[in-house]
């Protein structure tokens, strides 16, 4: 039996695929460690795609709708730079507005706490002496207890050993720690450095990977490949145009109900909320809790209201505002975000949220296209049911008896 060029081919690249994945097995720390090592490398530059992606959604806003006018050559050579400028600005504005506003706060409460710490500590002190003359029960067994087995020359030199040995961890913790933060600024650095470059040629960078493309892959996989691509970016962009926009929404009537009800904090536990609430459906949940802490310093009965009104308006958030707000800037059903966010939750944490919505939604658009057209091509079934005869009732029935007797 003959086999033509093309099978042979295929065979031999089935078999080179299976020695790979055989080689892939036996060597699986050897090629785990080098995917590890290739992330560590790339991760500046990724980051920096990220910082890019980020930051090109309120500068083509400037492009196309501030500075739209400016259309001479003198005026486009100007026009990315100042757009590239006032995006950075604005980010950074809006980091500051939420840091200068809750910072403050923070530190304002953490010295009240301390403040209160004493006369917390005093009223305790009080209750357990109440709590000792109502129960002597209790002082009886705890005077009961022998403590003079306690072997405290040991104890002492256990935490004089665990003193020596902790020098040199801690020793050993700071230089990793000092390291780690060096070595996270130079990342940075180089991130950032990166996303100015992507920013600055962007067109140049697409018309490049459009060529590559089209020089490597057959025309079709070439086309299908740029139109995943462009709606990788429309779903990732709306999702965060969307996601930013609910998280306004949410501290805003966070803002305006506490207000409402005259508790303290409302700017700023607004703002948090609003902040935090960019991790998709469960964010809000760090800004509650923050919230509620800072409410339960001055006010306990207050905190709990505000627990009761977080849990309201997380529900019309929740069920109304996120699916509909999110899910409509992405082409997204609302059950199909709620399953995003918590299989990419379940699977990758905070990133995992963020990531899987825009990435459902291209399959979602993907599949969609693919059952309609397979759908198109196809010719509906034509389902002809058969006339149904329709029986006599009874009276009908002895008409026709009487005729046939009375022909007989």
């Amino acid at each position: 039996m003959e086999f033509s060029r093309e099978k042979i081919r295929q065979i031999r690249h089935l078999m080179l695929l299976a020695a790979l994945l055989i080689l892939g097995l036996i060597y699986s720390n050897q090629v785990f460690q080098g995917i590890a090592f290739l992330i560590g490398i790339i991760t500046p530059f990724l980051a920096g795609g990220a910082i890019a992606f980020v930051l090109n959604i309120p500068m083509k806003a400037f492009e196309d709708r501030v500075f739209a006018r400016w259309k001479g050559k003198s005026a486009k050579k100007c026009k990315r730079p100042v757009c590239l400028v006032l995006s950075i600005v604005s980010v950074l504005l809006v980091i500051t507005v939420v840091v200068g506003t809750v910072v403050p706060q923070v530190a304002s409460t953490a010295s009240e706490i301390g403040k209160k710490i004493p006369a917390f500590m005093d009223r305790l002190m009080e209750e357990l002496d109440l709590l000792a003359k109502k129960y002597p029960e209790l002082t009886d067994q705890i005077n009961k207890l022998d403590l003079e087995e306690i072997n405290w020359d040991s104890l002492l030199n256990g935490i004089f050993d665990f003193l020596k040995n902790g020098a040199g961890d801690m020793l050993n913790s700071t230089v990793s720690v000092a390291s780690g933060i060096i070595s996270g600024i130079v990342n940075g650095v180089i991130a950032f450095i990166f996303a100015l470059y992507i920013l600055a040629q962007k067109e140049r960078l697409e018309n490049q990977g459009q060529r590559i493309i089209s020089a490597y892959l057959p025309e079709a996989a070439g086309k299908k490949i740029l139109e995943i691509c462009s709606l990788l970016y429309k779903n990732f962009s709306s999702f965060i145009t969307g996601q930013c926009l609910e998280a306004v929404i949410l501290g805003t009537m966070f803002v305006i109900s506490m207000s409402i009800f005259r508790m303290p904090y409302a700017l700023m536990i607004g703002v948090l909320i609003a902040f935090t609430a960019l991790i998709p459906i469960v964010g809000a949940f760090i800004g509650c809790a923050v919230g509620a802490f800072l409410i339960l310093i001055d006010n306990p009965l207050q905190a709990l209201w505000f627990i009761i009104l977080f849990l309201i308006l997380q529900q019309i958030e929740g069920n109304l505002i996120y699916p509909k707000v999110v899910g409509n800037s992405v082409g997204l059903p609302a059950i199909w975000v709620l399953m995003a966010v918590s299989v990419g939750g379940s699977l990758f944490g905070i990133s995992g949220m963020l990531l899987f919505i825009p990435l459902m939604s291209t399959c979602y658009t993907l599949l969609r296209e693919s059952v309609n057209k397979r759908n198109s091509r196809r010719k509906p079934l034509a389902v002809i049911a058969p006339e149904k005869q329709k029986l006599p009732d009874g009276n009908a029935r002895k008409k026709q008896q009487n005729k046939k007797e009375s022909s007989t």
